[in-house]
């Protein structure tokens, strides 16, 4: 199936919506690709009707009739220039495109740990998004672990489903915290919401300048040793959500041959990438709230459809916030200790089993993958590649196409349909 769009966003959180909102305005033909079920990525997890700061947006986009929206769409690889394939239900999808804007969001960065393998010990979003999605953690005994404020909003979600919240364990130091909460006057939204998120955590313990060293159990996690100032603490518990900061997704604006800067995709001011006709917007291009990721979708949107000085007069506000980016950044950097967790039987690639000693002993993410196939199994380094560039200080190779797991029919019907598949490394 063919489809042509003016302008065409990959990824429904807040950067996406606003992006196709701002496009919209503008009149041209927007198309919007989700690879989940309902809008709103990570952030507007459940819809963006179900969060009130996202309601009007998601009711005027479902207002207006040249918007499209394509949900449980994944993009597989470009193909022609101007032109991608798609999948949704096994069926490909070609669509074509006067601009592209990739709204692609970012995921949670694991490090490995002895025990980090256990069953019951997740990622701290992952566990959020269980919870909300129906899985039980009724009367749990839940440590949420590592670093950043995702912390707060885990704990806050699994006690309003039922679960008994033994202790918030922040690495990053009590002073740089102390700095980051009166930055927060800067932003009053921001610091609205942490004001709420402490009074409905109240009762919680939280541990900063703290971080766990060990899941402990036989069979499942029984309890989590914590490192808590020079103290070792054991804390029963039947789940460890454990999360350190996140990581923008960039795989599929490498595979658009778009270029990156220190992780992120790279943009210029207009939030256009290196890559003709290709904007990015959101965390993507660097983590920094949903602040952030709404204010460069829409000068994504609006740039995308040549109004740029509509874009520009959103420069300011950008700035706010990519202030607010970098004292975020700052006061949740993750400490140098934590690279000394790994003992020599820490599994750091889980899909491969690939142990800490074997990759220490390796020089490069692709001397690694040759010698140990680190980061070649289901996850294709999603996991493994945020873990092994923090603890080896490695930098993972560009991505190649397919982006994603594809059907083999899928890739033929480019060939059917006359299209060239563009192929990156």
């Amino acid at each position: 199936m063919n489809r042509a769009v003016d302008v065409l966003v990959v990824g429904a959180g807040p950067a996406g919506l606003s992006a196709a909102h701002a496009a919209a305005c503008s009149g041209a033909r927007v198309g919007v690709i989700d690879d989940n079920p309902h809008a709103g990525g990570q952030i507007w997890r459940g819809g963006p009707e179900a969060h009130t700061d996202a309601r009007s947006l998601w009711a005027a986009l479902r207002s207006m009739d040249n918007v499209t929206m394509f949900q449980q769409c994944r993009v597989v690889m470009p193909l022609d220039e101007r032109m991608l394939l798609a999948e949704s239900g096994g069926q490909p999808l070609h669509f074509r495109y006067g601009s592209l804007i990739l709204a692609t969001g970012a995921r949670e960065r694991l490090l490995p740990f002895p025990g980090w393998t256990l069953p019951g010990v997740t990622g701290a979003g992952g566990l959020q998004a269980l919870a909300k999605g129906g899985y039980p953690v009724g009367e749990k005994r839940v440590v949420v672990a590592g670093s950043g404020p995702l912390l707060l909003a885990v704990a806050a979600t699994l006690l309003e489903k039922g679960a008994r919240v033994q202790a918030i364990v922040e690495q990053a130091p009590q002073y740089k915290l102390a700095q980051f909460a009166l930055s927060l006057f800067a932003t009053p939204a921001k610091l609205r919401q942490a004001i709420q998120l402490k009074a409905r955590l109240r009762n919680i313990a939280y541990w900063t300048n703290s971080y766990p060293v060990e899941a402990c159990g036989n069979a499942r996690l029984e309890s989590v040793r914590v490192r808590r100032g020079n103290d070792l603490v054991d804390i029963p518990c039947d789940a460890l959500a454990c999360g350190f900061g996140l990581l923008p997704n960039t795989e599929l604006a490498s595979a658009f041959g778009c270029a990156l800067d220190q992780g992120a995709v790279a943009v210029d001011a207009h939030q256009s990438t290196s890559a003709p006709h290709v904007f990015s917007a959101g965390e993507s291009t660097g983590v920094g709230g949903v602040g952030l990721a709404r204010i460069e979708g829409r000068i994504a949107g609006l740039a995308a459809t040549g109004k740029l000085a509509e874009a520009e007069k959103l420069f300011g506000e950008r700035a706010r916030w990519q202030a607010f980016a970098r004292r975020l950044a700052h006061a949740f950097a993750l400490r140098p200790e934590l690279r000394s967790l790994c003992k020599p039987d820490t599994l750091v690639c889980r899909c491969e089993d690939v142990p800490h000693a074997e990759l220490a002993m390796q020089t490069s993410w692709r001397s690694a993958k040759l010698h140990t196939r680190c980061g070649m199994g289901p996850c294709q380094g999603r996991v493994c590649g945020g873990a092994t560039g923090f603890l080896y200080g490695w930098t993972p190779d560009s991505s190649r196409t397919p982006a994603v797991p594809a059907r083999i029919s899928s890739l033929i019907s480019a060939g059917d349909s006359g299209q060239s598949v563009v192929a990156r490394r």
